[in-house]
């Protein structure tokens, strides 16, 4: 979503600081003003255009949140928000794993469609001031930690809902915190109660893994490094020339040359039923790792070289010697530039 084109409507705040025992919960909307609109639009926006999200499809028969906005209307906004915020606290409240918050729910339109959107502010602890009238008729300045600082603008939500009003589709992030001994995604699994894709963030790093698993095992030590090299290059390519790539196709491409290292890799997609996946992430904090070579010898040596250059022999070349090591040769250096 783009955040010029997010129009709030309706906000409420309700308290779940699972610390003090039950939720205080809101009766009023909140009274905001352009800047606090801006605030949650910057959080809306980062939800939806991060690689994080994840496409969700309610279980109808058992979610409590569907049932709640089967008939949603406007003019049950507060109620809704308290009974979803309700329900959450009491999940909250019997495992202290997971952390206390603020729950805002928002009433927004995004170009045709009306939404509704449930973003847990998780709370942060930072220092702050705080002026306090002494005995002697003056004022004493203090700093205290303040247990209930709201993530800013700039930080990604963890946990948070984005539902579509016209036919409930979900779109949500998450983290796993620990319910009953085990670590699970509880915000989907026990609150929203809906069925969920992995978030092309997980995907990528699935295909990149088992990649890396299926190179380490096929070839000898000495080419390992460079085939690695080699795929990581192509899938930097795909993502930049075409925003994204079908697994099946990328495969083709890695492995073109090694038909059993192609059928060890699609057997590893298989068990995540991700052979025709296409993988599309939007955000370039998630392929900024596929920008550079990341190299480390058994020296100490740690090597880092920009994809542009990686490709270009005039800038870096890679030489096997005769006696199996490898040297590195960077070319044509024209500034060299020490930094502490």
């Amino acid at each position: 979503m783009v955040k010029e084109e997010i129009r709030i409507k309706k906000a409420i705040v309700h308290i779940l600081d699972s610390s003090i025992g039950m939720p205080a919960l809101s009766d009023t909307e909140l009274d905001f003003g352009p800047e606090f609109a801006d605030f949650l639009k910057e959080h809306i926006a980062k939800i939806s255009s991060g690689d994080d999200g994840k496409k969700c499809k309610f279980y109808e028969e058992e979610s409590e949140v569907y049932r709640m906005l089967a008939q949603y209307s406007d003019d049950f906004f507060v109620d809704v928000s308290k009974d979803m915020a309700g329900f959450l606290y009491s999940i909250m409240n019997s495992n202290i794993d997971i952390p206390p918050a603020d729950l805002i729910v928002v009433r927004f339109r995004y170009r045709d469609e009306e939404y509704l959107g449930l973003l847990k502010m998780n709370y942060k602890s930072l220092y702050t001031h705080r002026t306090l009238a002494s005995q002697e008729g003056g004022n004493t300045n203090e700093i205290i930690r303040h247990k209930s600082i709201l993530p800013p603008e700039s930080q990604r939500l963890s946990e948070a809902a984005i539902i579509r009003l016209s036919d409930l589709a979900v779109e949500a992030v998450e983290r796993k915190y620990e319910v009953n001994g085990e670590k699970i995604n509880y915000f989907s699994y026990l609150f929203l109660k809906c069925s969920s894709q992995m978030s092309h963030k997980s995907k990528l790093s699935i295909v990149a893994k088992a990649v890396e698993t299926v190179q380490k095992e096929g070839y000898g030590e000495s080419a390992q490094y460079e085939a690695q090299m080699k795929a990581k290059h192509m899938i930097q390519e795909e993502l930049e020339e075409k925003g994204g790539f079908v697994v099946e196709e990328i495969a083709e491409k890695i492995f073109k040359e090694k038909p059993e290292l192609k059928t060890a890799f699609q057997d590893k997609m298989e068990k995540y039923d991700m052979v025709k996946e296409e993988i599309l992430p939007q955000s370039e904090a998630t392929t900024r790792k596929y920008q550079k070579q990341h190299l480390f010898t058994d020296t100490g040596i740690e090597i880092k070289i920009p994809m542009e250059q990686y490709n270009n022999p005039g800038s870096v070349e890679f030489i096997t010697n005769p006696d199996g090591t490898v040297s590195v040769w960077i070319k044509n250096i024209g500034h060299l530039e020490a930094r502490w």
